[in-house]
């Protein structure tokens, strides 16, 4: 049975999922390696858009994994700028139930999926240790979610989205146009 440090949230089991898919009978004997290399530290996680890249330490090796993301629906991205309030929005199970139930499923699908190990089978242990790491961020910070496929870019892009519901603590600075941000009162 799978310890519950990953995917504790709604937001964050769809990555868990991945990893101990409903459609396995049986026990599969990598998953506690899987989630040892996670718990530990051994995964370190970048992200470019909507593709996940990892460094698995294993050993004295390390593999690198890459996932590619599917973009969100545009129906999926309405509905959550449409229920998205407030300065801050918080990202709860109760809205991601919400959403579901107004027919727009928000769990990640997976494009392509990819080691740099010589494994011979279709989900090596790299890939695993990957899927229970990004549970676990997601489960800290639900907005990686929705981040991994593409909201924010689809709402900053397409005006779907309202100014809150992409609300962040920073500003990128070369979003500033300098000529407008320094003035000089007179």
């Amino acid at each position: 049975m799978a310890d519950h440090d990953y995917g504790y949230t709604t937001w964050g089991k769809d990555w868990v999922r991945f990893a101990e898919s409903l459609r396995q009978t049986r026990p599969d004997p990598r998953l506690p390696s899987a989630r040892r290399l996670a718990r530990d530290g051994k995964v370190q996680i970048t992200f470019d858009g909507r593709t996940v890249r990892a460094a698995v330490h294993r050993g004295r090796g390390i593999s690198t994994v890459t996932i590619e993301v599917a973009p969100m629906s545009a129906g999926a991205t309405g509905e959550i700028s449409r229920q998205l309030s407030g300065i801050q929005p918080l990202l709860t199970d109760d809205l991601y139930r919400a959403i579901a139930d107004a027919g727009h499923p928000l769990a990640p699908v997976l494009d392509s999926v990819g080691c740099s190990c010589p494994a011979a089978t279709p989900r090596c242990v790299h890939e695993l240790a990957v899927y229970y790491d990004m549970a676990r961020r997601i489960d800290d910070d639900p907005r990686i979610a929705l981040d991994v496929q593409g909201f924010f870019l689809a709402s900053a892009g397409g005006g779907e989205a309202p100014a809150e519901a992409t609300a962040r603590r920073w500003i990128a600075l070369n979003s500033l146009d300098p000529a407008a941000y320094f003035t000089v009162a007179e």
